[in-house]
């Protein structure tokens, strides 16, 4: 194959203004404040809610789950909790419990709260509605699984992918679907 003369310097003008965009982006004060906003998310995202949870020993935590009032987060022992999950306990007094030997998947989503929905007040501006959220000890939640305010899952239960869990589940129970509901158990 013959190469045509101006080819090769296209190619290196288009390397060259690469080059310069690359640099250009490095001396750019505004990625640097971006940079100082995503600290600030960081820590009053995950950091400061994680220094007030209990946590037990063996437990690992992702880097990135989002908390929101950690002192109302208890986790058990020997428990995983995967990248990019929410445990949104509160604000007031909305617990999480989640028991030893348990394992959340990627993007599991867990929240204590709901908004009511009276007519004529905006839903921002009306009370939540607070309950606790137990999952019980050897649990499996799949990636994104969705957990609401008042649910308890038992002991032994794995609840499929994508599944919202809006009501309790037995010990051992196999749950999936929209909303969850049981499908099998499993066997000892």
């Amino acid at each position: 194959m013959i190469e045509h003369p101006d080819t090769a310097s296209q190619q290196e003008r288009r390397l060259g203004v690469r080059f310069w965009r690359s640099l250009r982006s490095l001396f750019d004060y505004r990625s640097y404040l971006h940079l100082l906003r995503l600290i600030h998310f960081y820590g009053y995202s995950h950091v400061q809610p994680r220094a007030k949870m209990t946590i037990g020993s063996g437990t690992g935590m992702a880097p990135n789950v989002s908390l929101l009032c950690g002192n109302l987060i208890m986790v058990g022992r020997n428990s995983n909790i995967g990248e990019r999950c929410y445990l949104w306990a509160g604000p007031s007094k909305g617990r999480i419990i989640i028991g030893d030997h348990t394992s959340l998947a990627p993007e599991v989503f867990i929240t204590t709260s709901n908004y009511q929905f009276k007519a004529g007040v905006p839903f921002r501006q009306q009370p939540k509605s607070e309950k606790d959220v137990v999952i019980g000890n050897d649990v499996w939640l799949g990636a994104r699984v969705v957990v609401t305010a008042g649910v308890t899952i038992g002991d032994g239960c794995i609840v499929g992918a994508a599944s919202v869990v809006t009501r309790d589940l037995p010990p051992n129970a196999i749950a999936v679907g929209v909303p969850a509901r049981v499908i099998a158990t499993r066997k000892p």
